[in-house]
């Protein structure tokens, strides 16, 4: 297994001590702050395996499926533990997390038509917000910066409405081709 696949699993396994930091007391006081460079430190992993892959020609299957998949549960496990802590809105959470699989979905129905579709460049903002929400949400600043993470929330979601549209709208063709 190379480096790039090797980051991805360590990804993968960070997750369940990101949960147990943030919906448990085994951190006491620090047991956010924890949960918070668990997630910084997963989170950092997704951009280094990334560019080692390229960089050194490490592309592999095992990585083109298992990377994106590590980051959907990496975020989807964050949000759901914001919903537990009340940090976050539910139906905010349903949004989001419906918009990974109506992209997984289609990315699945491209590969079956031998289209890789890519990143694009509302996917990469809309996820950048997503983790500066968790972040700011996992962080919880108090009062002072409620408003920072209100727009900050909107931000994120607002992204990933337009990045949802974005490959719909760029990708139809493979969508109306595909056999469905």
């Amino acid at each position: 297994m190379n480096l790039p696949n090797k980051l991805t699993v360590l990804r993968v396994l960070m997750i369940p001590f990101f949960v147990v930091f943030m919906l448990t007391d085994l951190g006491g006081e620090y047991g956010k702050y924890i949960a918070l460079a668990i997630f910084v430190i997963a989170s950092l992993t997704d951009l280094l395996d990334g560019k080692i892959a390229r960089k050194r020609n490490l592309v592999t299957n095992f990585g083109k499926f298992m990377d994106p998949l590590a980051d959907k549960l990496l975020v989807c496990s964050a949000l759901i533990c914001l919903v537990e802590m009340r940090r976050l809105a539910a139906w905010i959470v349903i949004v989001i997390i419906a918009r990974e699989f109506i992209i997984s979905g289609f990315r699945l129905i491209a590969s079956d038509n031998g289209v890789v579709i890519a990143a694009s460049y509302w996917g990469k903002f809309k996820t950048t917000f997503q983790m500066i929400m968790i972040i700011l949400l996992i962080l919880d600043l108090g009062e002072s910066f409620a408003a920072v993470e209100t727009a900050v929330i909107w931000i994120a979601l607002i992204l990933t409405v337009v990045s949802l549209v974005d490959y719909l709208v760029k990708n139809k063709g493979i969508l109306l081709e595909g056999d469905i």
